[in-house]
């Protein structure tokens, strides 16, 4: 079968790779239909590393992946050839102690699509768990399909976050997640969120979505725009999803005295980056870091449900 190979840094090629076997026990075989390009993805490319996970040998990029079900393996029920699902990516050891306490996200244990040394789904047939993967209501496209992962993200992240109606909510960073968690954030009862960015695309395409306020950092300050929104005060809560090491040398002055730091984004190439820990002592703040998305019965399935009901 052909698949995206990630040679090594900067090296990708459309090639022949093996064909998957048959799906094992409780197991489906997925043709993949959409597929999005995540980040990581492209730090892989370009940096050949995201924090602790590097590339050693060839790798099948990709894992926000919707598809359809070719073939049933033994012991699944509730699934038939022809099903449009999507795919959850990370695998847990399901006996481990991170899953036994309800935290499956954080197994170290875990097989996540395209993260070294596991092979991701930019390929044509990949075997995937049936208990891991959600059918697609048919009003649900396969594109809004491949998005529901990086949507249970902002989700997961909106959630921890304990959002109260008329917080204030800063999101660094317009990419997919970015976008996606300030609409969360937004469905949490955020009464607005501001959005910052280089890019004036991505911002443009923020813009659309109501409640959301986009920042152009080429343009303004956004610890002054902040500043602005808030009388002075600060945002309740802002959500770091650019990766951008300078991203973390102002973050700290967002923030509300008392305010919630989520970090969605991991600094690349993995290197040090500067955020004042002192000033956030000072302020009372509390930090947090996000690791993907936990309770997937909790997420993906009513996200499909939100996503084919307009929401």
């Amino acid at each position: 079968m052909k698949a995206v190979v990630l040679e090594e840094q900067g090296v990708i090629n459309v090639r022949e790779v093996p064909d998957v076997p048959a799906p094992g026990l409780g197991e489906l075989k997925i043709a993949p239909h959409t597929v999005g390009v995540c980040g990581s993805d492209l730090h892989y490319y370009t940096h050949g590393r995201v924090g602790k996970y590097v590339v050693e040998q060839p790798m099948i990029l990709g894992h926000e992946a919707s598809g359809t079900v070719v073939e049933v393996g033994p012991g699944v029920e509730g699934f038939k050839v022809g099903d449009r699902v999507a795919m959850e990516p990370g695998i847990p050891d399901m006996s481990s102690r991170a899953s036994k306490l309800g935290m499956y996200n954080v197994d170290p244990a875990v097989r996540f699509f395209a993260t070294p040394p596991i092979d991701g789904c930019l390929c044509e047939t990949v075997n995937h768990p049936a208990a891991f993967t959600y059918k697609l209501p048919d009003n649900v496209s396969f594109g809004e399909g491949a998005l529901l992962e990086p949507l249970a993200v902002g989700m997961w992240s909106a959630t921890k976050a304990r959002i109260k109606p008329g917080d204030v909510c800063v999101v660094t960073g317009s990419g997919t997640v970015g976008m996606l968690t300030a609409s969360c954030a937004l469905a949490g009862g955020a009464s607005k969120v501001l959005i910052s960015d280089v890019s004036a695309i991505k911002l443009a395409i923020a813009a659309q979505i109501p409640g959301i306020i986009p920042v152009d950092l080429t343009k303004e300050d956004l610890v002054e725009r902040v500043r602005e929104e808030t009388g002075g005060w600060g945002a309740d809560v802002a959500f770091e999803c650019s990766g951008s090491p300078k991203s973390y040398e102002t973050f700290w002055k967002l923030i509300a005295p008392g305010g919630l730091i989520p970090f969605l984004e991991a600094v690349c190439p993995g290197g040090p980056c500067r955020y004042r820990w002192h000033s956030g002592q000072s302020g009372g703040y509390r930090h947090y870091g996000t690791a993907g998305y936990r309770g997937a019965h909790r997420k993906y399935l009513p996200l499909c449900q939100c996503v084919s009901e307009g929401h």
